[in-house]
């Protein structure tokens, strides 16, 4: 399948009137070598909401397979990944396999409290897609988007154009984006927000006595996707 061809519609400028434009968050990262254990770190806070549908995007297919290689062993999220060189039928399994995790979250979030007896015996991992720009659903295709409730640009895009596509594709009208940004990065970051119609946030986080970021304490996945205690999983 030719996904190393990036789709040809054009670009959009501002961000589509559905998205929250207080929804876009940065977290800076003092050192490129603490990137990926930062990364880790982050989804060991967001993984552990069951069924949480997230997507990690990368620029390049170097970046993808070193960011599977390292959450790999979180046991308490299903991980697939979209790369170039994917077969077609694979590639559409592992999309509509995330669409259907993605309807499982809207079921249990519109549940009441009390009413998800049967819910609960389903599987509690949540899900993640790690995927290269190169191979986003194409929507020009007919591919769906995919909807996740957390996008995380481990790798920020050099342009404004990639940033709404990767918004476009993989993100819920509800969810959030978190910006992985690298010391001269931030300087792209804001380039991107005054040339949309976004606010990007620094993400709320609290130190260690060595400076180092506890992840514990962070209070966005608290506020948009509070943990039920029913549904809570053990470490």
């Amino acid at each position: 399948m030719a996904t190393d061809v990036l789709e040809t519609s054009s670009p959009t400028s501002q961000a589509p009137s559905h998205y929250s434009p207080l929804r876009h968050f940065y977290l800076a990262v003092d050192r490129l070598q603490f990137k990926m254990e930062t990364l880790v770190d982050l989804l060991g806070m967001a993984g552990h909401r069951p069924r949480l549908p997230m997507v990690v995007c990368c620029s390049t297919r170097d970046e993808l397979d070193a960011v599977c290689s390292a959450v790999s062993n979180l046991s308490y999220i299903s991980i697939a990944s979209l790369y170039s060189d994917l077969a077609e039928a694979e590639r559409a399994l592992i999309l509509e396999k995330f669409r259907q995790a993605t309807m499982r979250w809207n079921q249990i979030a519109s549940l009441q409290s009390g009413d998800d007896s049967e819910i609960e015996k389903e599987e509690q991992k949540s899900h993640l897609i790690v995927i290269s720009d190169a191979c986003l659903p194409l929507l020009a295709s007919g591919e769906s988007p995919v909807a996740a409730r957390v996008l995380i640009n481990y790798e920020l895009p050099a342009k404004k154009e990639t940033y709404m596509r990767r918004m476009a594709t993989c993100l819920a009208a509800d969810g959030i984006v978190i910006n992985m940004v690298v010391g001269g990065e931030v300087v792209t970051l804001k380039s991107i927000e005054e040339g949309s119609s976004l606010v990007i946030a620094e993400m709320p986080i609290n130190k260690d006595e060595d400076g180092k970021m506890v992840f514990k304490h962070i209070q966005i996945f608290h506020l948009y996707f509070p943990l039920r205690s029913k549904h809570s999983l053990k470490k």
